[in-house]
């Protein structure tokens, strides 16, 4: 047993004063592998084709609420923003919005004839800004194009306009619709797809939570709870 762990302390120590097994690799890094065999073939992931640092991007497109239970809407939106560095940038955007009650709200109208009432908040638009962060990116090829997109989060603040029926819900008689103004913790989940080293397609899942009043009879402003505002987005960018 004692000669076994001779034999494999020397071994040891001849492979680590023989070998250097240090590695040290950035995305300069110039990779050689003259040690594999000849007629191996090895693939190394690229370094950024398509950079964002120092640049100013543009994106204009179709926003699609898809957190609505009883509205259907959609709308217009744009976003300006800079990338100070390849990672961190920031965002301003501004979206207008069209809504209105769709057919599960009808529904629950008509359920029964029992005079059901559906709340809803129907937003009309919202601006806001954040705060940029891109560490990721990636390639993919399909019917031999090769595709580059990066991935971004973002995380800031926004400004919510909404429109909604409380005072048809707490029971008055005629009922007006109740515009309101909303502060939100904004974040955005993007990804953007490079078609040219100027233009891109973007895909956003926009998000804002705020605090608004509860949608029950005698209500005041400081019975509050949260709600949620999902939009989906699709855009044409453009970098200069």
């Amino acid at each position: 047993m004692i000669s076994r762990l001779i034999i494999l302390f020397f071994v040891s120590f001849l492979i680590n004063t023989t070998f250097d097994f240090s590695v040290y690799a950035s995305e300069e890094s110039i990779y050689k592998f003259s040690w594999l065999d000849p007629d191996k073939e090895v693939y190394v992931l690229q370094n950024r084709k398509f950079r964002k640092a120092g640049k100013f991007h543009f994106n204009a497109g179709y926003a699609h609420l898809i957190s609505g239970a009883f509205v259907d809407a959609a709308g217009l939106q744009g976003r300006a923003g800079y990338f100070f560095t390849e990672d961190w940038g920031f965002e301003v955007l501004y979206t207008k919005t069209s809504s209105k009650e769709n057919d599960t709200a009808a529904a629950v109208r008509n359920q029964g004839g029992n005079g059901s009432i559906p709340f809803n908040r129907r937003v009309d638009g919202y601006v806001g800004g954040m705060i940029l962060w891109s560490p990721f990116y990636a390639k993919f090829n399909t019917f031999n194009q090769v595709i580059y997109l990066d991935w971004i989060l973002g995380l800031g603040y926004s400004k919510l306009d909404e429109t909604n029926n409380r005072d048809e819900l707490g029971g008055r008689t005629p009922f007006v619709l109740t515009q309101e103004t909303h502060g939100c913790i904004l974040w955005d989940l993007a990804f953007k797809f490079y078609l040219t080293e100027n233009w891109n397609i973007r895909t956003d899942l926009t998000v804002q939570h705020y605090q608004g009043q509860k949608p029950i009879q005698n209500s005041t402003p400081s019975d509050q709870s949260w709600y949620s505002n999902y939009d989906l987005v699709i855009s044409l960018g453009f970098n200069i």
